[in-house]
């Protein structure tokens, strides 16, 4: 499979590059072994992250609450856990 993505128990887990402050929110490939994410927020008072999982919400078609920031809640490297779908599936609806 891939070096971001994993199955888990359950779920999988992403490897994350976020780029907060974009123009835009959408996934942009590939970076230095991790999905990196644009996200319009600014990395202030969680807002980065509640975006992160709102985006991964919707790209996956999954609740909100179904997405997990598991590491790197202050990093602009993060590790996301996804309940209820596989690496398949995340890599076919998130890599074109």
């Amino acid at each position: 499979m891939t070096s971001w993505l994993r199955d888990i128990s359950g779920g999988v887990e992403i490897d994350l590059l976020v780029a907060p402050g974009a123009s835009r929110t959408a996934f942009a490939g590939v970076h230095d072994e991790r999905l990196k994410l644009r996200i319009t927020a600014p990395p202030v008072d969680g807002r980065a992250n509640a975006a992160v999982q709102k985006a991964i919400a919707k790209a996956l078609h999954v609740p909100r609450s179904d997405v997990e920031i598991a590491r790197g809640h202050t990093s602009r490297r993060k590790q996301v856990r996804v309940v209820g779908v596989s690496a398949e599936y995340v890599a076919g609806e998130l890599v074109e």
